[in-house]
């Protein structure tokens, strides 16, 4: 299906039934589309001018067109109802449990994705706006609170493993963003004043996609889909897909960073 519609390589667990369904949709528009094309012709070459030369108020009696467009509505409806919809309440309705999953916070702003995992306790440290610092402190982390201590902070690169739910809460420090996964198909509207969640499974990690691709350089890509300032076209940022033991080891390794760093502060 992502070859011949030619869709970015599929990289989430509920990405294949997304694809299947926009087949299906490419699919009856091209049945539209050449349905109605050669019934055009047929009008055309049918009702010509030397073939009728005066006009007919009565028109067409017959009821086929009635029930051709009877079966567009019925084909939209199966698509709506059978496919769309129960798509729609599969992301809603089945949030993963958060001691399930891998939690984390993805912050918005002009120009830039900032990332917050929580610590050990699995609780967000407390964030100040009067402790904002776009250059060290871009999140106004509170240091102070125990529930902090521990918690990391990345800017424009965001960590997962391969194989568990990401619950992905968005909000934005000023305008609307649009956070974009492609591989994932994942896209979310990050709303200031507003916390958003979304939720994934990744299933290939980078470096199974760089041999995927033949691409030793390729990294999946956090996209800014909404247009949001003058900087929009750089506001892109790096999602990492890791095996669980590698993910384990890098969110390790920054936790003890960020409570030594809470010491010494």
């Amino acid at each position: 299906m992502t070859g011949w519609l030619g869709l970015p390589q599929l990289a989430s667990q509920h990405g294949a039934d997304l694809d299947r369904t926009l087949g299906l949709v490419h699919v009856l528009m091209l049945v539209l589309f050449v349905g109605w094309g050669a019934f055009f012709a047929y009008v055309l070459v049918r009702f010509r001018s030397r073939r009728n030369p005066r006009a007919d108020y009565a028109g067409v009696t017959g009821h086929t067109s009635s029930w051709l467009e009877g079966a567009v509505a019925l084909a939209e409806a199966v698509l709506l109802i059978g496919f769309s919809i129960p798509l729609w309440a599969d992301r809603v309705d089945r949030f993963p449990a958060p001691a399930e999953a891998t939690r984390v916070r993805v912050v918005a702003e002009q120009f830039a994705w900032n990332v917050h995992y929580p610590g050990k306790d699995g609780v967000f440290g407390r964030a100040e706006p009067k402790l904002v610092d776009v250059q060290s402190n871009p999140l106004g982390l509170d240091r102070s609170d125990p529930a902090g201590k521990d918690d990391v902070t990345t800017l424009n690169h965001l960590y997962l493993p391969a194989g568990r739910p990401a619950l992905v809460e968005l909000t934005s420090k000023d305008v609307i963003h649009s956070f974009g996964l492609q591989e994932m198909r994942i896209k979310q509207d990050v709303i200031p004043g507003t916390t958003i969640p979304v939720w994934f499974v990744p299933s290939v990690t980078t470096a199974e996609m760089r041999e995927r691709t033949g691409n030793p350089k390729f990294e999946y890509e956090i996209s800014c889909a909404q247009l949001c300032g003058l900087g929009h076209y750089r506001m892109r940022g790096y999602v990492h897909v890791e095996s669980p033991e590698a993910f384990e080891r890098w969110l390790s390794e920054q936790q003890a960073q960020a409570s030594e760093d809470a010491v010494w502060q």
